[in-house]
């Protein structure tokens, strides 16, 4: 019996030592199944506007627009993978079948390189004497770009809360979404620069096939670190449900008297995990309460619910009112991610007008300038995590919180956009100076280099606000969607592409800012449009955020400063 108990003593032990250090353990896992499928998504998107200018013959302006689509499905689909790991499945199957489904992606492109019949014959430049795409050969295409990006998005941003979780500590789940995409960056830098340059001077078909296996490898190590991991179990339905029916049970009770006694609000059964920080409902948004009092009928005589759209816990209606609060702020991401995104797609159309050649024989590829943001973003990082934190601990008592590190965001994203709009306009000089107007296929005397400020201070922007908005709504969110947390950053960068094309219809529409030889318009005038629009949401973006409190913010004072 002894033996027994002393066996049971030392088996908790270890569970406990385990889940002590667990996240330290998988750490490496995680970040290697990051690099490697981060090397795999950037070898396919960074250059896919130079892929169906050139290899499916598209206007360079359809091709940014295709390029948006792309991007958008990969930060609009993770929502939907947060939800089927919330609810459904959980993080880890969410990661793997994921994985399988980029990686047949990938392999459809790649054969769409390789195989001629799948594309069409080749052009100089999208010339309106070029030969358009078939249906079948856009059919194979768009069905390689949707599943490529369906499995990007199924991995990218459900990674993030998988690791997370794998720590108890805020002030480590910082440090690990720090370290997430210092990896996510880093490896998309490496694949803009060494698989661009594969696929600009050797082949499209080894690019892609590089990008194959760098994906494959990546998916093997997130397999190997399988019996390390802390899995934290699925709901067994979905918690956006639980949201609906607040609602539905609040509009059935409005009119019911409410009131202040605990003992009048549901708060679930013994077995049922709905703790909650407060016995009473909180007075914010009081309307929503009634879904939370009981009335005759609402229960059954062992406790539980009879109706569950007509009475919820009140656990269910603080996770419903945390939301509420969240939405102003989240709206603003829309506008920061609408810059960046405008920033980032036209940024490939300036490269491919410029002197991009480094020495007499060696000349960079177009879509290998994004990797200036991303180098920024780790240095940025690296600096704040390294040095800027541990200074402010050390001689300060100032420190800077989540909301205050994504307002810097902002602040160096519409400086950012006010750089490029003064470099686009010294290139529109030089062209009107060298009479290259009309000319499609002209190169402006102006090294590609002028743009690399413009992409230093979009990439130190990004070190700022893209952590902080990650570990900002992971803490924020409540319990329930932890995983759907991390996405509704994805789910705003998402919208963004589709506001950015729909800003570049607008503006084709209304103007001649852009038209498809750019060395005709003005783009500087779009830039200096998306300056603006940035001011007036940085504006919107200070007035929600003073008016914010954060979680529990009392009780953490060494791990999640306070505003």
């Amino acid at each position: 019996m002894e033996n027994s108990e002393r066996d049971v003593d030392e088996a908790a032990m270890q569970s406990s030592s385990a889940r002590k250090n667990g996240g330290w353990i998988t750490f490496p896992f995680i970040i290697a199944t990051m690099a490697g499928l981060s090397l795999a998504s950037g070898g396919w998107t960074s250059n896919l506007i130079v892929f169906l200018i050139n290899e499916f013959n598209m206007k360079s302006i359809k091709a940014a627009k295709v390029y948006n689509v792309v991007n958008g499905l990969t930060s609009l689909f993770p929502i939907l993978g947060g939800i089927i790991a919330d609810s459904y499945l959980g993080c880890f199957s969410v990661i793997w079948i994921s994985s399988l489904i980029s990686a047949l992606g990938i392999l459809l492109l790649l054969l769409t390189a390789a195989i001629d019949v799948l594309r069409p014959a080749a052009c100089d430049d999208g010339s309106s004497l070029c030969t358009s795409p078939s249906k079948h050969q856009y059919a194979v295409l768009y069905v390689a770009l949707g599943l490529a990006s369906l499995g990007v998005a199924g991995t990218r941003f459900t990674i993030a809360p998988m690791g997370a979780n794998q720590f108890d500590k805020p002030k480590h789940q910082a440090i690990f979404f720090d370290w997430y995409i210092f990896a996510f960056y880093t490896s998309f830098a490496i694949s803009t620069t060494a698989i661009v340059y594969v696929e600009d001077n050797i082949s499209w078909s080894w690019g892609f096939g590089i990008s194959l296996a760098c994906n494959i490898l990546g998916l093997a190590m997130f397999l190997a670190g399988k019996r390390f991991y802390r899995h934290v179990k699925e709901q067994g339905g979905s918690p956006f449900i639980n949201l609906a029916r607040v609602i539905v049970a609040a509009i059935r009770k409005w009119r019911v008297p409410l009131s202040e006694q605990t003992q009048n609000y549901y708060h679930g059964t013994s077995d049922t995990t709905t703790t909650t920080t407060s016995p009473v409902p909180t007075k914010l948004f009081k309307f929503l309460n009634s879904a939370a009092f009981i009335t005759e009928g609402d229960s059954k005589s062992d406790g539980s619910i009879r109706n569950p759209w007509r009475l919820c816990t009140v656990q269910q209606v603080e996770d419903l009112k945390s939301l509420i609060k969240l939405s102003p702020l989240w709206a603003s991401g829309l506008l920061i991610s609408t810059q960046l995104v405008m920033q980032t797609s036209l940024l490939i159309l300036q490269a491919l007008k410029m002197d991009r050649h480094m020495g007499p024989h060696f000349e960079i590829p177009a879509g290998s300038m994004l990797v200036f943001i991303m180098l920024f973003t780790c240095i940025m990082i690296s600096i704040i995590d390294g040095l800027l934190y541990p200074f402010l601990a050390k001689y300060t008592r100032f420190s800077i919180t989540p909301l205050q590190r994504i307002g810097i965001g902002h602040v160096l994203t519409i400086v950012s956009m006010a750089v490029s709009a003064l470099v686009e306009s010294r290139r529109l000089r030089l062209v009107r100076s060298h009479h290259l107007q009309g000319q499609n296929g002209a190169i402006v005397p102006m090294s590609v280099f002028w743009l690399v400020p413009q992409l230093a201070l979009n990439g130190i922007g990004e070190g700022f606000h893209f952590p902080g908005h990650m570990g900002f709504y992971y803490q924020e969110f409540p319990a329930s969607l932890k995983s759907t947390s991390t996405a509704m950053v994805a789910l705003f960068i998402g919208i963004a592409y589709y506001i950015g094309n729909g800003l570049i219809d607008l503006v084709q529409r209304l103007s001649g800012w852009l038209p498809d030889n750019i060395n005709d318009g003005r783009m500087d005038n779009v830039f200096w449009l998306c300056c603006v629009l940035g001011s007036a949401n940085f504006i919107y973006y200070l007035v929600f955020s003073s008016l914010y409190k954060y979680k529990n913010m009392d009780n953490k004072p060494d791990d999640v400063p306070s505003k």
